[in-house]
């Protein structure tokens, strides 16, 4: 697959899982990724990618550092390719969370 083909099925799984959300949590990721609102995401993004690193500590865990990258992934081409394959990933290993037919 080429470049371009791995940003749309990104795009695509992206929109899979914010479909999956609850209404009022989907229409607030929406919001946040809106092309005017990089302000607000890429310092969440970095936040949430400092708080991943740090899962050693009580109350932050290693979930925040995919959800920091999916939040950088908006503004930030590397964060995007990584993003990228996460989702590649987690869609070969969990098919039915992205509504896709395993292999």
């Amino acid at each position: 697959m080429n470049a371009k083909s791995d940003m749309s099925l990104f795009d695509q799984r992206r929109s899979v899982l914010l479909s999956r959300l609850p209404d009022r949590l989907e229409k607030g990721a929406h919001w946040l990724l809106e092309p005017s609102r990089w302000w607000i995401r890429v310092p969440s993004g970095l936040l949430f990618c400092a708080g991943g690193v740090l899962s050693f500590l009580p109350v932050l865990g290693l979930w925040m550092l995919p959800l920091g990258l999916l939040l950088l992934a908006e503004d930030v081409s590397f964060c995007r390719t990584i993003s990228a394959k996460m989702m590649g990933w987690f869609a070969r290993k969990k098919p039915e969370l992205f509504g896709e037919q395993g292999s």
